[in-house]
C-alpha cells in the first residue's frame, strides 16, 4: 500500500518546520538514504533521507511552505507495483494549518490501512519507525521496542523488521502504561498581539512575521527566567599581561595564518576553570544534576534574526591555535545556517561576549539546561591602585557570571569565577 512520507522532526525541539525545496518529483524512484528535500527548522537548513525505497507518487506539501508541523505528510511514497491510482482521493493537507492534535502523537497512517499506533520506548520516548516498518512489525506481531533502527537518527526502517525474529513480540495490553497526567495550566501570557496592536491603531509601524527562530528564542528564554534560579557574581580582570602575551603569541603564528583572539583565550580559561572546578562543571537535568567530565564550552554567535551557541567539546584539551580555527568555522556555518544540531546542543557552560560593541557590563540569561554563563564586557583603560599602592592605569574587563542555584552554590560559583580570573590574568598558566 502507498506509504506517506511525514515531516521529520531534525532535532529535538523541533515543532515544525519550513519545507524549503524538494529534490526530488513525482514520479522519481528513490532508495533509503536518497536526499528528498531540504527542510528548515528552527535553527538551520538541513537534508531530509529517504528511509524507504520506492517511487514518488505525489507531493502533498509545495516547497517553500512553512509551518509544516513534524509528522504532517508532505508525500506519498509507492512500492513496487503500484501506481498513482492507488493514492486515493483524499485532499492534501494544508501546508500552514495546524495539525490536528491526534495526528501529531498518533503513528503515520496509511492510505486504506492505518498503521498501528507508535510503541513508546522504555523510557516513555516515542520509537521512531518508517510507515512500512510499523506495518510489517504489526502484521508479523513484534514489539518495535526491542528491535535496533539502522535508518537516520536510529529510525526503524523496512529491513531492519524484515530480519527480526517474532521472539520480540508485543507485551500484553496489561503492561501498557498509564495515561500521563494532564500538563498544570499554563500562566497567562499577557494582552494578546491584537490588543496591543489595537494600541498603535493609527501610527505607522510595521509588522514583522516570527520565524521559526525568534519564536524558540522567545520560548525558551521565556521558560529559563521564569523557571531557572539566576543569581549573579561580578568581577573585573586586569588584561595587560594578557594583551602583551596575546600580541607575542601572534607574531610568532603569523608566518601559520593564525590569529588569536581574546575570545580565544576567554573560552581555554573557562574550560580549564571548569576542571579545577568540577562541581561547577555541571546541568540540571530535573530530577538530578549530571556532572561532565569534559569541557563542553557554548559560545553565543549573533546571527541576523537571532543567535547560535555553537559547542566546542574538549575544549581544556584544545591549543589555543586549535579552539580557534574551530571557533572560526562554528561561527561562519552558525551565520550560514549549516550547523548540525550536535554541534549547538550540549555543553554545561556558555560564553556570551558583548565588548566588541562597546558595553562594559550585562547580565546574561542561562541558556538550559547550562549551570551558568559568562557575560563578558569590553576591555577598556582605567585607572586603579598597584600592588605597591600607586595609581596606574590598567586595562580593565567587567564580567558577569550568571549562575542556575539548583546546580551551583554561591561559594562554588564564586570559586569558579575566581579560576577563570586568574587563568586570564597569568596567561602562560594556561600553557601549562
Amino acid at each position: 500500500m502507498p506509504t506517506e512520507i511525514l515531516m521529520p522532526a531534525l532535532s529535538p525541539t523541533m515543532e515544525e518546520g519550513t519545507l524549503a525545496k524538494w529534490l526530488v518529483g513525482e514520479g522519481d524512484t528513490v532508495a533509503a538514504g536518497d536526499l528528498l528535500a531540504e527542510i528548515e527548522t528552527d535553527k538551520a537548513t538541513m537534508e531530509f533521507e529517504a528511509v524507504d525505497e520506492g517511487t514518488i507518487g505525489k507531493i502533498l506539501v509545495p516547497e517553500g511552505s512553512e509551518g509544516v508541523k513534524v509528522n504532517t505528510p508532505i508525500a506519498v511514497l509507492l512500492e513496487e507495483g503500484e501506481s498513482a491510482s492507488d493514492i486515493g482521493s483524499a485532499p492534501a493537507p494544508k501546508a500552514e494549518a495546524p495539525a490536528p492534535a491526534a495526528a501529531a502523537e498518533s503513528a503515520p497512517k496509511e492510505a486504506a490501512t492505518p498503521a498501528p499506533a507508535a510503541p513508546k520506548a522504555a523510557d516513555g520516548g516515542r520509537v521512531f519507525a518508517s510507515p512500512l516498518a510499523r506495518r510489517i512489525a504489526a502484521e508479523k506481531g513484534l514489539d518495535l521496542r526491542a528491535i535496533k533502527g539502522s535508518g537516520p537518527h536510529g529510525r526503524i526502517v523496512k529491513a531492519d523488521v524484515e530480519g527480526a525474529k517474532p521472539a520480540a513480540a508485543a507485551p500484553a495490553k496489561a503492561a501498557e502504561k498509564a495515561p500521563a497526567p494532564a500538563p498544570a495550566p499554563s500562566a497567562p501570557s499577557g494582552p494578546s498581539g491584537d490588543a496591543i496592536a489595537a494600541m498603535y491603531q493609527g501610527r505607522a509601524y510595521q509588522e514583522v512575521k516570527l520565524d521559526g527562530m525568534r519564536k524558540t528564542i522567545a520560548a525558551r528564554l521565556t521558560e529559563a527566567k521564569q523557571t531557572v534560579p539566576h543569581f549573579y557574581l561580578r568581577r573585573e580582570i586586569r588584561l595587560d599581561a594578557l594583551m602583551k602575551f596575546r600580541g607575542e603569541l601572534n607574531k610568532q603564528l603569523e608566518p601559520r595564518g593564525v590569529k588569536l583572539s581574546v575570545n580565544d583565550f576567554i573560552i581555554k580559561a573557562c574550560a580549564l576553570a571548569l576542571q579545577a572546578v568540577p562541581d561547577a562543571n555541571a546541568v540540571w537535568a530535573g530530577d538530578k544534576v549530571l556532572k561532565l567530565k569534559p569541557s563542553d564550552v557554548a559560545v553565543a554567535v549573533a546571527i541576523e534574526g537571532g543567535l547560535f551557541t555553537p559547542v566546542l567539546k574538549d575544549a581544556e584539551m584544545k591549543s589555543l591555535s586549535a579552539l580557534s580555527s574551530e571557533m572560526k568555522d562554528l561561527a561562519k556555518r552558525a551565520r550560514d545556517r549549516k550547523l548540525a544540531p550536535h554541534e549547538y546542543q550540549g555543553g554545561t557552560f556558555a560564553i556570551s561576549n558583548l565588548g566588541m560593541f562597546g558595553i562594559e557590563n550585562f547580565d546574561a540569561v542561562i541558556n538550559p539546561p547550562h549551570g551558568a554563563i559568562l557575560a563578558v564586557g569590553a576591555g577598556l583603560k582605567k585607572p586603579v591602585v598597584g600592588r605597591d599602592g600607586e595609581l596606574t592605569v590598567a586595562t580593565v574587563m567587567s564580567v558577569t557570571l550568571s549562575v542556575d542555584h539548583r546546580v551551583i552554590d554561591g561559594a562554588l560559583g564564586a570559586e569558579l569565577l575566581q579560576q577563570i580570573v586568574e587563568n586570564l590574568e597569568n596567561p602562560m598558566v594556561m600553557l601549562a
